[in-house]
Formats: C-alpha cells, structure tokens, sequence
C-alpha cells in the first residue's frame, strides 16, 4: 500500500491511497489550522471502525441475519502528555433488524477482532480494546 500527503498551506493537507481517493487533513486554528479536515488520529480510530465494521456486516450477512441498521462507535483515550497516544479504545457494535441471533452477532464481532481486522489485530498489541454489542431488535 502506498498513501502520500500532500501540503495545501498552514496546516493544511490532502491525503491519498492506492484506491485514489482523496482527505482533506487539518487542525485546529489554536495550533494553526483552519479546521478544514481530518485529524490524523480521527482517522486510525475511523481505520479501526471501518475495518472491524465491514468484517461484521461481511459476516453477518453470510449468516443471514437480517440487519437494517448497523454501526461502529469508536471511543478513543488519549494521554494528556505529547505524544498524546491512544491508551485505551472502546468498540461498541449497534446492531439492528429482525429475528437478529445474538450467538451470531458476537461470532462476527470475535471473528473480526481475532482474526480478519488487521487494524484491531495491530492496535490491540499496544492498548486494551474491549467491546460492547448492543441489539435492537426491529
């Protein structure tokens, strides 16, 4: 995988991948920015989600669970001291639909998290992630 970032100005940036997309990337205005972007940190914890997000519905969706809603919140604590790393992420998984088998939505969600998310696989080698599954049954 290849990404660039590229300066547009201040603490301006653009952001590219291999998939061709684009991301604007900033900051505050109190360190220069002009908060027209990402932070970069919002984007390893929005990595993770996504990461771990599209294992769950790939394997629910195998299992034929009947899911019409679904998401991933990422609550991520930071150290108070530079270089103000992650110490601690929360994953809770809101999983919605009808006739939803809980076994079946706690399967994906380890599948995910010990086995496919490379992500959470890398992350989970330097901080503590636990997980909450919450079902709304339609």
């Amino acid at each position: 995988m290849k990404a660039k970032i590229v300066w547009k100005g201040k603490m301006s940036f653009t952001g590219e991948a291999d998939s061709g997309f684009t991301i604007p990337l900033g900051t505050t205005p109190d360190v220069g920015g002009e908060n027209d972007g990402f932070r970069p940190m919002e984007l390893i914890a929005l990595g993770l989600g996504g990461c771990t997000a599209m294992d769950v519905i790939s394997i629910l969706q195998k299992k034929q669970q009947e899911v019409t809603a679904f998401e991933v919140r990422v609550q991520a604590e930071r150290a108070t001291e530079h270089p103000r790393v992650f110490t601690k992420i929360d994953l809770e998984y809101i999983v919605t639909g009808k006739s939803l088998e809980r076994e079946a939505i706690e399967r994906a969600v380890q599948l995910s998290t010990e086995k496919y998310c490379p992500a959470h696989a890398m992350l989970k080698k330097i901080l503590p992630i636990h997980t909450k599954i919450t079902i709304h049954q339609e």
